[in-house]
């Protein structure tokens, strides 16, 4: 019985509202489980694969760096992008890949940017399940 509820939330609309049994975040340090009865914390995400398990299997989603906040049996992500990771194809992922390294990267603000956008590539991937 799936006592978590997990709400993904972007500034266009809110994604998913549902009951889950865990849930696995890209956290900018690495990956965070959550499971019912979680202690509480707000934290960082980073552009990756958000999985979800279910009694009904697996769910997976590409999203674009945010916030987590876990309060209660709660885990509300906020997030600028938000993808069902079968709706992320091998064409999305090359293009997505391509256009970061085409990228400049002359000064540190363009290197900053050319490598969080191979960052997003890289999530994308993760979450299609697509070799890297």
């Amino acid at each position: 019985m799936a006592n978590l509820r997990v709400v993904v939330v972007t500034p266009e609309r809110a994604v998913l509202d549902e009951p889950v049994e865990s849930v696995v975040l890209p956290m900018f340090d690495g990956e965070r489980g959550i499971l019912t009865d979680h202690a509480a914390f707000v934290g960082q995400l980073a552009p990756g694969e958000l999985r979800l398990t279910t009694g009904a299997g697996a769910r997976r989603f590409y999203i674009d760096s945010g916030f987590v906040q876990v309060d209660g049996n709660t885990v509300n992500v906020l997030t600028a992008r938000a993808v069902s990771a079968d709706k992320i194809t091998p064409d999305v992922v090359a293009k997505a890949r391509a256009d970061a390294e085409l990228l400049p990267a002359g000064t540190p603000l363009e290197r900053e940017n050319r490598t969080k956008a191979l960052a997003r590539a890289a999530g994308m991937a993760k979450a299609a399940g697509a070799v890297q």
